[in-house]
């Protein structure tokens, strides 16, 4: 064979989707009292079962309705109230309806009607609608019929075009036999475009735009395996970084209706490739999203795009320390608490530090031997004033010691001092002011507890760690200072041991950061905490001390949560405008 000619592949069934030609269709028409599902009841129920092309069952049976059939509707239908006078009703009827179409793709023309009746008797009947597969004929026509062959797509019209044996006469089983002939006759039509499966025909059904229609062949190239897609542009820019456990699968999705977000129909417009890389597991995609994201900034990506732009609150080292915002973390002996997503949720938490602990919050350089002036927060009583030598060194040292062991081990002090001001604001109605204070606190504990977690997993030099998978064999993840360091799968049946070495001989070598910071983003190794601790998740080696402090932050979540679900539910009335004043 020619190194040029490509090898012919068989596909699998998950890449074919489901054929046309194997696909049970049920084509179903409705005869009713009215036009509305809410003010008007079914009077007939008429299907076709079709399959390959041919019949194979019928179902017709007429409905008495609760009421009367309405003279004008007896004149277009010609059913009348003696006809369906000895007519089941439609809840002996309907279970009949659902067990005929069991399994199909439900068809009709103009199928929000139908569909919508049938789902508001289920409703009424106390049933639940199944998730039937829904093609509309009328919808299809108009993509498929062009205006010079046909005025409109009405039913009797597109059966004249396609030559039905069946006149349609607004009669249930007469209309779906010519509902028949028109899906029969479109299908032939799509076929010789190129649509052959369900998954094809419901595209063309939809409100996709031609480009979105037109750029599917884009999804070809991608596998169905795990792993991470780009969506790039003419110039090689990266345009969209998505994961999916089959991104075959999911890039196709793009280029369908079921796909409604303004900014990816832009996208679809520019990309002109998708690329896809193939993960071992499900969380290496991840980890890989979020690295691409953060190094190649996709421009319709709306988040993880700017890691770095995090803030930390820093305990400065000096001899009067105080808190800071900064962007960095360094290796400085400093106390870091972080990362927050914007300035202003780092400034929550710190005033929640400041409103329990009297630390200075002046930014001047203080020295033991050299005093300042006093600012109005010494006045005030919030603080020391070691800057004109109110606090010494020691004294000062002991509030300090709160703040870091409430960074980085047990904020209890912290907690317990602001909790009470939260209860003596409430004792005196002063309930907006404890709401604030109680909003500081839920952000600090969050944030400590988070930082906490992710600083322990960073400190461990090695974690090997094991998960079954439901096909059989295991997950392996080598994770190294908080990054993952390597991803395989064991094949069922297999001894992991053996992959388990080779995983970690060929792992990435990892160098550790700064303490609390992991050798990886937070977001990573927030995932990684995710899957480590997920029930079911083995540790098979850890080189060194995987440990929290105790307590630690994590240990007071319950008591904010509970806080913050008292303040919810502390709503008597979600409207008011239904009650009157007093005359």
């Amino acid at each position: 064979m020619s190194p040029l000619t490509a090898a012919a592949v068989q596909g699998t069934i998950d890449e074919l989707g489901m054929p046309l030609v194997s696909t049970t269709f049920v084509v179903v028409d409705l005869e009713t009292t009215g036009g509305a599902p809410d003010s008007a009841e079914i009077t007939e129920i008429g299907a076709v079962k079709v399959r390959g092309g041919e019949v194979v069952g019928e179902f017709r049976t007429l409905v008495r309705p609760s009421g009367g059939i309405p003279p004008f509707i007896s004149v277009l239908t010609g059913i009348t109230d003696a006809m369906v006078a000895d007519a089941p009703p439609v809840t002996a009827a309907l279970p009949s309806l659902l067990e005929f179409a069991h399994g199909s793709v439900i068809v009709a023309h103009n199928a929000p009607f139908d569909v919508g009746f049938l789902r508001a008797a289920c409703t009424a009947c106390g049933m639940a609608w199944p998730s039937f597969q829904v093609l509309d004929t009328a919808r299809l026509a108009r993509r498929v019929v062009a205006r010079d062959e046909a005025r409109d797509c009405k039913l009797s019209t597109l059966a004249r075009l396609f030559r039905s044996g069946t006149t349609p006469n607004h009669r249930a089983l007469d209309d779906a036999r010519a509902t028949v002939d028109v899906l029969h006759g479109l299908l032939e039509r799509l076929g010789n475009v190129g649509v052959h499966t369900v998954e094809e025909l419901s595209l063309w059904q939809s409100t996709v735009t031609p480009a979105q229609r037109d750029k599917r062949r884009l999804a070809e190239t991608v596998p169905n395996a795990p792993g991470v897609y780009m969506f790039t542009a003419d110039d090689g820019d990266v345009l969209y970084v998505g994961k999916s456990k089959d991104m075959r699968t999911r890039v196709r999705t793009y280029f369908t209706a079921s796909e409604t977000r303004a900014r990816m129909t832009e996208m679809v417009s520019i990309a002109t490739a998708v690329t896809g890389i193939t993960c071992a597991t499900p969380l290496e995609a991840e980890i890989r999203e979020l690295r691409l994201i953060a190094e190649r900034k996709p421009r319709y990506n709306r988040r993880s795009r700017f890691p770095e732009r995090g803030s930390w609150i820093k305990l400065t080292v000096e001899p009067f320390p105080r808190l800071s915002l900064v962007r960095q973390v360094r290796e400085d002996g400093a106390a870091y608490l972080g990362p927050f997503g914007s300035r202003r949720l780092a400034e929550t938490a710190m005033a929640a530090v400041h409103e329990a602990v009297p630390i200075r919050q002046c930014t001047q350089r203080l020295s033991p031997k050299r005093h300042g002036s006093a600012c109005v927060l010494a006045d005030l009583g919030k603080c020391g004033a070691p800057c004109v030598g109110g606090e010494s060194t020691e004294a000062y040292a002991e509030h300090v010691e709160i703040v870091r062991r409430a960074f980085t081990a047990d904020p209890g002090t912290l907690v317990d001092g602001l909790l009470a001001r939260i209860d003596a604001l409430a004792r005196h109605e002063r309930y907006e002011e404890a709401a604030l204070r109680r909003d500081r606190l839920a952000t600090f504990v969050r944030s400590a507890a988070r930082v906490q977690r992710m600083a322990a997993l960073a400190a461990v030099s090695q974690l090997v760690a094991a998960r079954r998978r439901d096909e059989g064999g295991w997950e392996l993840h080598v994770v190294r200072y908080g990054r993952l360091a390597g991803a395989e799968c064991s094949p069922p049946r297999a001894d992991p041991r053996p992959y388990v070495d080779a995983l970690v001989a060929t792992a990435e070598t990892v160098e550790p950061a700064p303490q609390p910071l992991p050798a990886a983003t937070a977001e990573e190794a927030e995932s990684l905490l995710r899957w480590l601790e997920t029930p079911g998740t083995r540790l098979v080696r850890v080189d060194g001390s995987w440990t929290l402090p105790r307590p630690a932050a994590a240990s007071y979540l319950a008591r904010v949560d509970v806080g913050e679900a008292d303040h919810a539910a502390a709503r008597p009335f979600d409207d008011r405008r239904s009650f009157r004043p007093w005359r």
